[in-house]
């Protein structure tokens, strides 16, 4: 099948089987633009939890779509791809979480959204970049607390809360890829453009940003500012939607220091995900993902807390 004949297989099958197609703004735009919804880490949580689709097919990357089986065991969850990964929950595994956890017994355990369903259930509330700020001050003061596995979002919530956080030491390899001299130079070179930046960026990249915030503020901050030229700090994927939204409005991608084809930052693991893979997945449903039941309600305490800090 050509890309078009793919298109209109996904719609049928996704008409007859009942299913909702969610996707992170970070997949390639053939992808957004067949889904029921497109959002970041927080908005694809809560269409996940009141959907009632017989079947979620999430476009996105793994620790999503757990996070969607977590929130709505009833409806059989769906991935493109099992391989489609992240830096950051892949370089936290369960049980050096449970180890590092355990050396500070006293600390609230605060987890970035990207991480395991198992480290999940070890924490006591989980957080996104959209929520990150609301979910640390919810805390009470004399609360020491310690925060995974993102360490550059983690200092940059102790820039801004003036909180003590204990840091897992990980990283986003797309959001540490930037390169700091091309960057200089293209802002040299747009001196009218505003720098928006995702807070997983290293803090040297966030000190040189006019906005700092997630995927989906960065699009509302595009939208709103009147300014027309930008330059987008995080995932290239984002600027569909951004195009969408703020048409008109000229955005310059980032530069990452690999010598890739479009001179920007984009996530592999994002990527792995295509037309076909979605076309089979809903076709054969499969991969489907599962989430042991004891981990599920473990893991559904720390994102119900988030959900209502956030409401």
């Amino acid at each position: 099948m050509n890309k078009q004949e793919l298109k209109e297989a996904i719609l049928a099958l996704k008409k007859e089987k009942k299913a909702l197609i969610l996707a992170h703004y970070y997949q390639d735009a053939d992808i957004q633009e067949l889904a029921d919804y497109v959002g970041d880490s927080l908005g694809l949580s809560i269409e996940a939890a009141k959907s009632k689709a017989d079947i979620i097919v999430f476009a996105g990357v793994y620790f999503m779509a757990e996070t969607a089986k977590v929130l709505n065991p009833k409806s059989k969850v769906l991935v493109p791809d099992v391989e489609a990964g992240c830096s950051l929950a892949d370089g936290c595994p369960p049980e050096a979480f449970r180890a590092f956890r355990n050396q500070y017994p006293e600390h609230v355990a605060v987890t970035y959204v990207n991480c395991s369903a198992e480290v999940k259930a070890l924490s006591d509330l989980v957080c996104t970049s959209s929520n990150a700020l609301k979910v640390i001050n919810s805390i009470p003061a004399d609360k020491p607390i310690l925060f995974a596995p993102d360490k550059n979002l983690g200092r940059y919530l102790q820039s801004q809360t003036q909180r003590e956080l204990v840091l897992w030491d990980g990283a986003c390899v797309v959001h540490e890829a930037f390169s700091m001299e091309k960057l200089t130079h293209l802002i040299a070179q747009h001196p009218n453009a505003k720098l928006a930046a995702h807070p997983e960026s290293e803090m040297h990249l966030l000190k040189l940003a006019d906005y700092i915030g997630s995927t989906a503020g960065i699009i509302q901050y595009v939208k709103a500012t009147d300014v027309q030229e930008f330059i987008i700090a995080t995932e290239a994927g984002i600027l569909h939607e951004i195009m969408k939204q703020a048409p008109g409005k000229t955005l310059i991608p980032a530069p990452s220091r690999e010598d890739n084809t479009c001179a920007c930052s984009e996530c592999a693991f994002m990527k792995v995900n295509t037309l076909k893979k979605l076309y089979d997945c809903l076709l054969n449903e499969s991969p489907e993902v599962m989430v042991e039941e004891g981990i599920r309600q473990r893991a559904l305490l720390p994102i119900e807390r988030m959900l209502e800090i956030s409401a």
